[in-house]
């Protein structure tokens, strides 16, 4: 969960256990565990995690782990069976939290600065937790199409189905007045593919996502609306994702190729298309939408692991590193760095300026100059480095099993990379 992009599920959904506040202080476990928490706070730090948290009688870390171990379902069980609480105590708790009003200076002077920039003249919003679903509304609905691309259509973020996310985000902005070039609704036949499908309509569906900007939340109402079971939507992503140019509309589809990147000629699909067309379009890289290049890639400067830094460098930039980690976060990256003699900071400012794979290796060569023994050392390196201890050995396997459970023969990093890369991106 990534709540630098998206509020954490509302203090008032009761999907977690049935407890209030238990779903948000599970999004916010998982973006404690994967560090993008963003300006949210977990644990300790949060008032109303403390509070739950008390009540359950379970730490902060103990909680965050077993997020990450459970799905919402299975945690929601460890929880009761951990806490031991009973209906009785948990409606208890509940309404006490729900009915709670701002009682400290602190939290009076919040409900108000709050309803001043994103409620004026809202009086039916007047307890501690309407406060907080207003700022996290207020925060988070509005997108801005102008300045970046929706998701891709082959994101499933939003009740796991294709094109929804996408969806949400242009229902969102053409709200804002935020759309930019792009069509929703019956205005886009994607939209209305993927709304015939829902059998929702594009009015409908812009007020929930506008009301949800959480994604589980606005999926969950998809998935109550439509009504459609889960082999109906594995057969309609299958359809969407791999839908291409026919007879009639095949002169349309290589005619746009050209227009977006006449140098491409593995596009086969339209959302393939969407998504390079996203890309160029705001000259950025988007790792939701695809895998970095190879760590075996020598493109650049003869260099391993260097073209694939540069794509997490860009993506980075462009704040669409997906799950991806960069620079200082990754080990691969510190020791590509390392190796150069630059520091993460350096390359990520001088990747702004520096537009092509040329431009890179012209000012590395200015100015952190490499000979070409020490690259073919560094690669031999690389491309053999793996666990060299049992803490990594076992999270190595940690991993393996976790993307392609029985494989036996990946023992180094680069070939996990590229494992890992091959299965997100299948």
């Amino acid at each position: 969960m990534d709540l630098t992009h998206q509020p954490p599920r509302r203090p008032t959904n009761l999907s977690v256990a049935g407890i209030v506040g238990a779903a948000r202080l599970t999004d916010k476990a998982r973006a404690h565990n994967a560090e993008t928490l963003g300006e949210y706070l977990y644990g300790e730090s949060s008032g109303l995690d403390q509070r739950v948290l008390t009540f359950l009688g379970i730490s902060a870390d103990a909680y965050a782990a077993a997020a990450d171990e459970h799905d919402d379902a299975a945690l929601g069980q460890w929880v009761i069976e951990t806490s031991g609480k009973t209906e009785a105590e948990i409606a208890e708790f509940n309404d006490a939290a729900i009915s709670q009003l701002p009682d400290t200076e602190g939290h009076k002077q919040r409900l108000k600065e709050r309803l001043a920039l994103h409620a004026p003249g809202r009086t039916d919003i007047t307890t501690v937790l309407q406060s907080m679903e207003l700022d996290d509304w207020g925060s988070f609905w509005q997108v801005d199409l102008t300045t970046k691309p929706p998701r891709s259509a082959s994101a499933k973020d939003v009740g796991g189905i294709c094109g929804v996310a996408r969806m949400a985000d242009k229902a969102r902005a053409e709200r804002a007045g935020k759309i930019g070039e792009y069509l929703y609704g019956d205005n886009s036949g994607q939209d209305v593919r993927i709304l015939t499908f829902l059998g929702i309509s594009a009015d409908d569906f812009q007020e929930a996502a506008v009301n949800n900007p959480n994604d589980l939340e606005i999926g969950a109402w998809v998935r109550e609306n439509s009504g459609k079971s889960q082999d109906d939507i594995d057969e309609f992503n299958d359809t969407l994702v791999n839908y291409g140019p026919n007879d009639t509309t095949r002169e349309r589809f290589e005619a746009r190729c050209q227009e977006v990147d006449p140098t491409r000629t593995d596009i086969t699909t339209w959302v393939q298309l969407q998504d390079v067309d996203d890309q160029l379009s705001f000259g950025i890289i988007d790792l939701n939408r695809r895998a970095p290049r190879s760590p075996y890639n020598t493109d650049v400067y003869g260099m391993v692991q260097l073209a694939r830094l540069i794509d997490k460098g860009r993506a980075s930039n462009s704040n669409s590193l997906g799950a991806y980690f960069y620079g200082e976060d990754s080990g691969i990256d510190r020791a590509t760095l390392g190796f150069l003699g630059v520091s993460a900071a350096e390359f990520t400012e001088a990747l702004k300026t520096l537009s092509t794979d040329a431009d890179v290796e012209a000012w590395l060569k200015e100015n952190h100059p490499k000979s070409e023994a020490d690259i073919q050392t560094y690669n031999e390196r690389m491309i053999q480095m793996g666990p060299t201890d049992e803490r990594y050995k076992a999270l190595m396997a940690k991993m393996i099993d976790r993307i392609a459970p029985g494989r036996t023969d990946i023992n180094t990093w680069f070939a996990l990379m590229l494992l890992d890369d091959e299965k997100t991106f299948a």
